[in-house]
């Protein structure tokens, strides 16, 4: 039998995408998108499937989710795909799992050679075949002239922090720098120049999926004055509805940068 709703939502929302995307202010579209993909394990537990399933439909999703992003010009992606603390509080045999999934997304992105691949996180928390691959992802695109890619794996935002602070310590201790001299100097911007987003803008637009309304750590530091958009979809039902509305939103709101 035809589901009714879903053939008419077939015929009206690519017609309804397309007028979105002709309104769209191009002056203000987003330059830097973080993306939280959030509900994979509710998505499986509510369609009968299991976790693994769960996240393998969760990966399926990242690549239409950056043609969107091209498709409207946005040049910079994070995509949070594992936290610092998933490492510690998942069940050994799960996050097996979770990895090799990860691996695999993150190769078919490279492989697609339109995308440039940098992994963000700590990666020495890792097992050393995953951070060897995407380490190989990265190498592979570096040369590619297309969105850049931030592949957030064994990241949490308070480490990322940490890590800037010892990176930031342990260059002026090579120059000879004491910590009174430091002390002195040390500023914001030099903070910002040990993160593992160094030299890249910080995120206009931080989208969480699954109806959560909180960071959870994600790009602390990076997202001070970011505009933050929660979706009820569950990510692996995300759709470029759903992204085209987020960026609109973003379009229309009135930016005062903490002001």
């Amino acid at each position: 039998m035809v589901n009714v709703k879903d053939a008419v939502r077939r015929v009206l929302y690519p017609a309804y995408e397309s007028r979105v995307v002709k309104r769209l202010p191009h002056d203000q579209i987003p330059q830097h998108v973080g993306v939280m993909l959030d509900g994979n394990r509710r998505w499986a537990k509510a369609v009968g499937l299991n976790t693994a399933e769960g996240y393998q439909a969760g990966a399926d999703n990242i690549r239409p989710l950056l043609g969107w992003c091209e498709e409207v010009g946005v040049e910079v992606v994070t995509l949070w795909l594992l936290s610092s603390d998933n490492l510690t509080n998942r069940p050994p045999e799960q996050l097996t799992g979770l990895l090799a999934i990860i691996e695999g997304a993150v190769e078919s992105l490279a492989e697609a050679g339109r995308w440039r691949i940098h992994p963000v996180g700590a990666l020495d928390l890792l097992p050393t075949r995953t951070a060897e691959r995407l380490k190989a992802a990265e190498e592979a695109t570096r040369d590619i002239d297309g969105i850049l890619v931030n592949v957030a794996v064994g990241y949490g935002g308070r480490r990322e922090i940490a890590d800037a602070v010892r990176a930031l310590l342990a260059d002026h201790a090579a120059r000879g720098t004491s910590l009174e001299e430091l002390a002195d100097i040390i500023d914001v911007e030099h903070i910002a120049e040990h993160l593992y987003t160094k030299g890249q803008p910080d995120p206009d637009l931080v989208i969480r999926t699954s109806g959560e309304q909180r960071l959870g750590g994600f790009l602390l530091w990076q997202s001070a004055n970011s505009e933050f958009y929660f979706c009820e979809a569950l990510w692996p039902d995300f759709r470029r509805v759903d992204f085209l509305r987020a960026i609109r939103a973003y379009a229309e709101r009135e930016r005062r940068f903490g002001g």
